[in-house]
């Protein structure tokens, strides 16, 4: 595709421009939300949170996902010559490879070892939040292959320009693969573990698809979970008070300092969430001696249960299995909800009754040499990772032989 700079445009081809934008509010709401799957209030919509413009602002009001930290905002907006946006990207210019889940940081030492820069680099992700989503946004009446095709072009143009390493596009689905792929970016996979409500009615019409033994032992790990005075609540819209986000933030901050070293969101990120999202936010929380102890948040998709952060200030046997995926699986059956995703990593999920689930994510590399390695590597990997799911899904907690009889 021939592209000529001008400014923060970049002309695509005499069809298209691509223009950057440093913030999201380089769009407008209305604009933002005429891409396909951003907005709730569209008749059938899938609506992930995660692709919305609130949380996107909600990163970049709260400064966790600005320049400062690392995260430069680079987003794309593809126009027709009046100007019309037919789509767009959230990409940001980073800084280094922490909050992603998908890990480059092997490519990066091998490469400034032989003497390469690999930051900045440019990311196409929803920052700190490992869940699968359009990344090529297409305006609804748009045609939306074309406009995925050209925003992968544009991509890779905008790359070119900003004489970065490369451009990295994270938990993407599948029709956003072919557009990427088709436009020459390396496909790796990954994996995570979701629960899919197959229609059931309670947790115990879930359990009877498990074996007996896999039955008898969640039974078992729920009563104990809640054997110490522990009860569970169920947190959403106005039961989001700033009482329960400070709770929810010392949580965060525990967990977050001891596994990552500095978290990556702030109290100001929870505040503007239960401000402007709290219909699309799920706290569950344990409550012990008149006091939250432990709890987890998740986001509430159209049909997906969206796991997040945890954490706790008192440590319960079998607290957090309760928290984060049994409830989980309560409140999705609850509400009608086709999938929980339950985060990042984590093959104990799969005794929970968690399934194995691909990931995908696509890399554009522009120096030949660490391109054609990072090739070799995801073969490789690739191959890994469908083995290790065939033997994950073989070895599942599920009943082999039909239907079980009354547990």
């Amino acid at each position: 595709m021939d592209s000529t700079r001008d400014g923060n445009e970049t002309k695509a081809g005499g069809d298209y421009a691509i223009r950057v934008v440093d913030s999201i509010g380089g769009f407008t709401r209305a604009e933002w939300e005429c891409l396909s799957g951003t907005s709730r209030n569209q008749l059938g919509n899938y609506y992930n949170p995660f692709i919305s413009f609130d949380f996107l602002q909600i990163l970049e009001e709260s400064g966790c996902a600005i320049r400062r930290s690392g995260w430069m905002g680079q987003h794309l907006r593809l126009e027709a010559p009046d100007g019309t946006l037919l789509g767009a990207v959230s990409c940001y210019l980073k800084s280094h490879s922490q909050g992603e889940y998908v890990f480059d940081h092997g490519w990066a030492d091998a490469f400034e070892r032989a003497g390469g820069r690999y930051y900045p680099k440019l990311q196409v992700s929803i920052p700190f939040t490992p869940a699968t989503g359009p990344r090529l946004l297409a305006h609804r009446a748009a045609d939306a292959d074309v406009v995925r095709a050209a925003l992968a072009s544009g991509l890779k143009l905008a790359t070119d320009r900003l004489g970065v390493s490369s451009a990295h596009v994270t938990f993407a689905t599948q029709d956003d693969m072919r557009a990427l792929e088709g436009a020459g970016f390396l496909a790796r996979t990954d994996q995570q573990f979701h629960f899919f409500n197959e229609g059931f009615s309670s947790y115990d019409d879930f359990l009877a698809t498990l074996a007996s033994r896999k039955r008898k032992a969640l039974k078992k790990e729920r009563r104990e979970a809640l054997a110490h005075g522990i009860d569970i609540d169920w947190l959403t819209g106005s039961d989001l008070t700033e009482r329960v986000w400070d709770d929810v933030f010392a949580f965060y901050m525990d967990t977050g300092g001891r596994k990552w070293g500095r978290p990556y969101l702030n109290r100001t990120f929870f505040s503007l969430v239960g401000e402007r999202m709290r219909d699309d936010v799920l706290l569950v929380m344990a409550r012990r001696n008149g006091r939250y102890v432990a709890g987890a948040i998740n986001f509430i998709g159209s049909d997906t249960l969206f796991g997040r952060n945890w954490g706790c200030i008192e440590d319960h046997p079998f607290l957090h299995f309760e928290v984060c995926y049994h409830q989980a699986i309560d409140f999705a059956i609850s509400r009608g909800l086709k999938v929980v995703e339950a985060g990042a990593q984590g093959e104990h999920k799969i005794a929970r009754g968690y399934r194995p689930v691909t990931t995908h994510s696509a890399h554009y590399i522009v120096h030949p040499g660490l391109r054609n390695a990072v090739a070799d590597y995801l073969e490789r990997e690739r191959q890994e990772m469908e083995r290790i799911g065939e033997y994950l899904d073989e070895h599942g907690p599920f009943r082999k032989d039909g239907p079980a009889p009354d547990a």
